[in-house]
């Protein structure tokens, strides 16, 4: 059964991101529609599984919103004004909603990198 998945570490503190938040957001046309807003638990995950589970995948265009300037800034980490990195937007196609994706995000506040994960 297809469902989304994602996990962030923070590469900084070498430790899942608990309490980041992150939006998921629909690509209609031109329109983003929102569909979910959370903070990850302490394993950097969504602590309701899937953001999408096999009832509510469809194929599309997506797009995950991870607020990093706010989650270091959270841990006590001096960032300038403005961050260099303050929220990472991350656009992304879902082709087969019987499959499994999984987006991971690697974090710090100078640099990020994404993969499909398993």
């Amino acid at each position: 059964m297809g469902h989304l998945s994602t996990h962030v570490l923070d590469t900084m503190n070498g430790c899942p991101a608990a309490g980041m938040t992150v939006e998921l957001l629909r690509h209609e046309g031109e329109s983003l529609v929102p569909l979910k807003k959370l903070q990850l638990n302490a394993d950097g995950r969504n602590d309701g599984g899937p953001l999408l589970d096999a009832t509510t995948m469809a194929a599309g265009r997506y797009r995950l919103v991870f607020h990093v300037a706010d989650y270091f800034r959270a841990r006590g980490v001096a960032l300038p004004e403005p961050p260099f990195v303050d929220r990472v937007p991350l656009d992304f196609g879902i082709a087969d909603a019987q499959a499994k994706y999984h987006v991971p995000l690697l974090v710090s506040p100078w640099s990020y990198s994404t993969y499909r994960g398993s």
